[in-house]
Parts: C-alpha cells; structure tokens; sequence
C-alpha cells in the first residue's frame, strides 16, 4: 500500500508494513470496543492486584483492555466458549430418573422382653464348654422368624469395650431385641454341635453355642457378671452331647 502521495503522509516514508498495519487494525478494534461493548459486564474479565487484565476462562494475562478484547476475538478465546456452553446445555438437561422399588416396612409396637432360659453346659468327654439359649416368642407376629447375630464389644456402645467379650443377640417383632454378653473366644462349628431351631408351634427359639477349648481360653466363666441372669435347667434332648453344669 502506497501512502506517498496521501494527505498528510511526510515525503519518504514509503510502504506501511505487515507489522504496522497489523498494530493499526488492533488500535482501532480496541478503539471500537470501548466505544460499544462493556466489559464490566463480562463474567471472564478480571483486574488483578498489579493493574494486569485476566481471562479466567482462558487464564491468559493482558497488559490492557484492548489486548484483553483482541484476544476474546481469538480462536483460542471463541473454542473455549463453545466448550462452556456445551457443558452447561448438558447440564441443564435432567438425568432420567431411576425407578427405585419402594420397601415396605412392617412397623410393631414394643410388648417388652422376651422371656429366656440359658444352660451352662459342659461335654463330660472333651471338656467342652457350650451354652444353650431358650428364648420364648408366644407372642410373635404373624410370619417373623427370629433372628440372631454375634456383636463384637467395639460395636456396641453401652458399655466400655473389652476384647474378653462379645454379645449375641436376639430379635423378632414386635419384642425388643435383647444381647447376651458371652466370652469372646472362637464358637466350634462342627455338625452336631452348633445348631439353632425355631419351633413354630410352642413359639421357642433355640441355639447352642459350643467353644472351641484352647490353652487358656477356659480359664474365662461363660458369662460375665454383670449380666442378664442365667438359669440353669434340665436338658430335653437325650442325646445331646453336653450336660448342664454349675460355673
């Protein structure tokens, strides 16, 4: 482009080049966008603490606003956009919802404690030391089976931990739950020995725990103390291997 002749241009300047004319276009662009846009109004201009221009879309740092507005102008700038836009129309749009089956929950009213009796029994041949629990259900509801689990004493919070033992619980509605605090030491699960029973007909439900006899693990009583009390009764079954016995 040839500014020679040109009003106003001094004799000898010659051509304008890429670089001149490529600052000129910037200047007036920059010139423009003060006059029509505002960018106060921009969600990703920000002045820092130095006087510098930020795009926190781009995370780009400008010197002024007019470098800040060139470079919104940019491909860089134009694709993040597009980008943002994108994710934002996706999350506008509602993820199906799944439908969950809805469980229905039997509620009971308390009616108290079960009634129990436990046996202290101990095999006359190995020495092995079990306990039968008897626990009456007669007014169990309609369809419950009882349930029974062992609880470790970090679980519980009644009472202070203590490793020496552990609780066995008991539970069927619409009686409360109640737990037994017996030794902590390893329940022998041999055919025959461990076994438990609901009877429907007289609403009893038995379990026997037998334990595994190791070198001083029968030093423990098979209850604690502090206890639900524990009776002692004949046993009903003949052939069972263990007898009752006073610890």
């Amino acid at each position: 482009m040839d500014f020679q002749n040109r009003v106003g241009n001094k004799f000898g300047s010659g051509m304008i080049g890429y670089e001149e004319a490529n600052v000129d276009r910037r200047e007036r662009l920059r010139k423009l966008a003060m006059e029509t846009i505002d960018l106060t109004k921009d969600p990703y201009f920000f002045r820092n603490h130095i006087g510098s221009y930020e795009c926190k879309l781009c995370l780009t740092l400008h010197n002024n606003e007019g470098s800040y507005f060139v470079h919104t102008q940019g491909k860089k700038h134009q694709e993040y956009l597009r980008r943002r836009a994108a994710k934002e129309a996706k999350d506008a749009i509602p993820l199906p919802q799944l439908s969950q089956p809805r469980v229905q929950f039997k509620k009971f009213a308390k009616i108290g404690r079960p009634g129990y009796k436990v046996i202290k029994e101990k095999n006359p041949v190995t020495q092995q030391h079990a306990l039968l629990f008897q626990i009456d259900y007669p007014e169990i509801a309609e369809g419950i089976r009882p349930r029974h689990r062992f609880m470790s004493a970090y679980e519980q919070r009644n009472e202070a931990p203590d490793k020496n033992w552990q609780y066995l619980l008991f539970a069927a509605e619409p009686y409360e739950t109640i737990a037994f605090k017996i030794p902590s030491r390893e329940v022998d699960e041999s055919e025959g020995k461990f076994f438990y029973e609901w009877n429907a007909e007289t609403k009893q439900f038995f379990i026997q725990v037998p334990f595994r006899t190791s070198t001083g693990s029968n030093a423990l009583p098979l209850y604690a103390p502090n206890a639900v009390p524990m009776r002692t009764i004949p046993p009903e079954n003949p052939l069972n291997p263990y007898a009752p016995i006073n610890v």
